[in-house]
């Protein structure tokens, strides 16, 4: 993993910049800073400026955790080419056949998790997010929900986040899916992808060397990330980079 901003990396960002390429994005923990209360989650007024500059500038994807309509409400007046929620798989086929084995599993996850305090199962109507981040003991918390999840008669795969168990359909595609078949669409030749969690994996561990730039917020041993930004503040940096490559000239 190597620090996508300092000197000795430049030329990357610029011929990454300088091609016909997908600009995308995370939203929790990239875009916008993780907060308690993810309800209240938004992006700082510079980095709203900067990202607004950057979609009129690059063809640009959020690709989030959450609902597609939840996240579009958090882009304000960004042009934003490509909103793709719960994962990469909204909008998406099967999603009725989602919808009715999420709901499925939602009402079996209460009932086997309603009484152990500080969870809270969030429904995006096409994935399940458990989150545990006001459970007492966070060890307790993940062997009950690995536990009630186990039992499951719907077939799903998790996908662990921080404080939070995600539960997605195990037929639906995922972020990577999901910016391949973007970077198809938009008739690009390359993609950049800066994402923050291990949600977002999916696309690090993506082998397509010349054809996917891999940035992680924050340096992690464990990320298949090729390149990290060192805290979310740093996107502030990036964008206005960006901005700065193309800004005045027509994008390629």
């Amino acid at each position: 993993m190597k620090p996508l901003l300092s000197r000795d990396h430049g030329d990357v960002l610029a011929q990454v910049a300088w091609s016909r390429v997908l600009v995308a994005f995370d939203f929790d923990g990239t875009l916008a800073p993780i907060v308690a209360d993810r309800n209240e989650a938004r992006m700082r007024p510079q980095t709203r400026e900067l990202f607004s500059k950057v979609c009129s500038l690059y063809p640009c994807a959020v690709i989030s955790g959450r609902g597609q309509a939840d996240v579009r409400s958090r882009l304000g007046s960004a042009r934003v080419e490509y909103v793709i929620g719960n994962h990469g798989l909204e909008p998406g086929a099967g999603l009725e056949t989602f919808e009715t084995e999420i709901a499925r599993a939602r009402a079996l996850l209460e009932k086997s998790l309603g009484g152990l305090a500080g969870l809270d199962i969030e429904d995006k109507r096409y994935s399940l997010a458990i989150h545990y981040r006001r459970s007492r003991s966070k060890r307790v918390a993940r062997i009950a929900i690995a536990e009630a999840v186990a039992g499951l008669p719907v077939r799903v795969r998790l996908v662990p986040g921080r404080l939070v168990v995600n539960l997605v359909p195990e037929r639906a595609p995922n972020k990577g899916d999901a910016l391949v078949a973007l970077r198809s669409t938009a008739r690009a030749d390359t993609a950049l992808y800066v994402g923050d969690d291990v949600t977002d994996e999916d696309v690090f561990e993506l082998d397509q060397p010349g054809r996917l730039l891999t940035v992680r917020v924050g340096e992690s041993r464990e990320s298949a990330a090729a390149y990290f930004l060192r805290d979310q503040r740093e996107m502030d940096r990036l964008l206005a980079k960006l901005v700065t490559m193309r800004d005045g000239h027509l994008p390629i």
